[in-house]
């Protein structure tokens, strides 16, 4: 069967990119609400930070959990709780601080499993062999994703304060509605090779690359700013260094699907290095937009083959704890990333995640006949 008429497929995408949505949304969200309410947007920054914090200390045991009662019966109730807690987050946007500090704690600890849940149904979704396409192909979405969410905010915002707010609980009321019901039932496998994990620094590769594409990829989009004024350009040249980013994912996630192969991931992880050393060493605007464009093109294809082979040695009964914990991974990098852009010199920035690169590359490289191959999930 091909992907593009896999109905099964569409509707697992529509629920993911519904259920991602308010996470792109939040940001903005937080802060135009605290503004409107308190006269300042610090809160809001603060709101958002007890909410990414809220989601990955809570992702991989809330996706245990998911894990025991299966994604397809655990995910809508999760997102029923997620989409409460935006609407009273929006009901109480008068309340003193330390009450939405407490308040936005719900929607963050039961929205941190939805993408490990998501990504677990995808497995019982679509066949192994249509797998790296479609993990591809969702790349690409979430680009739109990402660049929509803000957007749409700043549109309903023109509605109303809380109007954002809402709509990102009817995203996940969408998402809840979405998720697919007619797949494998979920079953607690106990036996050995599908119930029994497999050793940790079996994984450890796989998560150092989820660490490295968020640890290179906030070095770009955290500062597209210094990175344009370095070499004399206004600010208004930031968005070309994003849009040549963005551009580029697409179109290496758009490559990798059409070739439908898992590939080798230590290719993508020799481009991070080359681009990241390329982005470090300030070459004019060749080098600038040359390296973000090659680290572009290579983030979809890592991505892709990373999740694959986490699918193949994650126990069944663990993926969506397993999942969960590989994008709380990425999401730290990506923290830590752009904490070095704030305290460090420019140049030094990307040589952070040249070396996560070139360890997870190592890694790669010691052990690639169990970590690297084609896509066998039921081998």
């Amino acid at each position: 069967m091909s992907l593009f008429t896999h109905r099964a497929y569409w509707r697992w995408s529509a629920g993911v990119q519904f259920a991602r949505l308010p996470a792109t949304m939040a940001p903005l969200a937080f802060t135009l609400l605290t503004t409107a309410t308190t006269g300042s947007y610090r809160l809001g920054g603060v709101l958002m930070s007890v909410f990414v914090a809220a989601e990955m200390a809570c992702a991989v045991p809330v996706g245990r959990l998911l894990d025991r009662v299966g994604p397809a019966r655990g995910l809508p109730a999760l997102l029923l709780l997620t989409a409460a807690g935006y609407v009273v987050l929006a009901l109480a946007a008068d309340a003193p601080a330390p009450v939405l500090i407490a308040l936005v704690l719900l929607p963050g600890i039961a929205g941190g499993a939805l993408s490990g849940g998501f990504r677990t149904l995808l497995a019982d979704t679509v066949d192994d062999e249509l797998l790296p396409r479609a993990i591809s192909v969702d790349a690409m979405l979430l680009e739109g994703v990402l660049i929509g969410g803000p957007a749409l905010v700043a549109l309903l915002d023109l509605a109303g304060t809380f109007v954002p707010l809402a709509a990102m609980a009817v995203a996940c009321l969408a998402a809840a509605l979405l998720v697919p019901r007619g797949v494998r039932e979920h079953e607690r496998v106990e036996s050995e090779g599908d119930g029994a994990p497999a050793r940790l620094a079996t994984y450890l590769p796989w998560l150092g690359c989820a660490f490295t594409v968020g640890l290179l990829l906030s070095t770009i989009e955290v500062a597209p700013l210094p990175l344009v004024q370095r070499l004399g350009a206004p600010e208004t040249a930031a968005p070309v260094v994003i849009a040549v980013l963005s551009g580029a994912s697409i179109l290496g996630s758009a490559l990798y699907a059409w070739r439908g192969k898992t590939g080798d991931p230590r290719l993508f992880l020799a481009g991070f290095v080359v681009g990241g050393l390329t982005l470090a060493g300030g070459l004019g605007w060749a080098g600038l937009l040359g390296s973000v464009a090659l680290i572009g093109a290579c983030t979809g294809p890592l991505v892709a083959a990373t999740s694959v082979n986490l699918q193949r040695l994650l126990p069944k009964n663990r993926r969506s704890a397993g999942f969960s914990l590989s994008f709380t991974v990425q999401a730290a990098g990506f923290g830590l990333g752009s904490l070095a852009v704030g305290v460090l010199p420019l140049w030094v920035t990307p040589l952070f995640g040249v070396f996560a690169a070139a360890i997870a590359g190592g890694m790669l490289v010691a052990k690639p006949a169990r970590a690297i191959g084609t896509v066998s999930v039921t081998s």
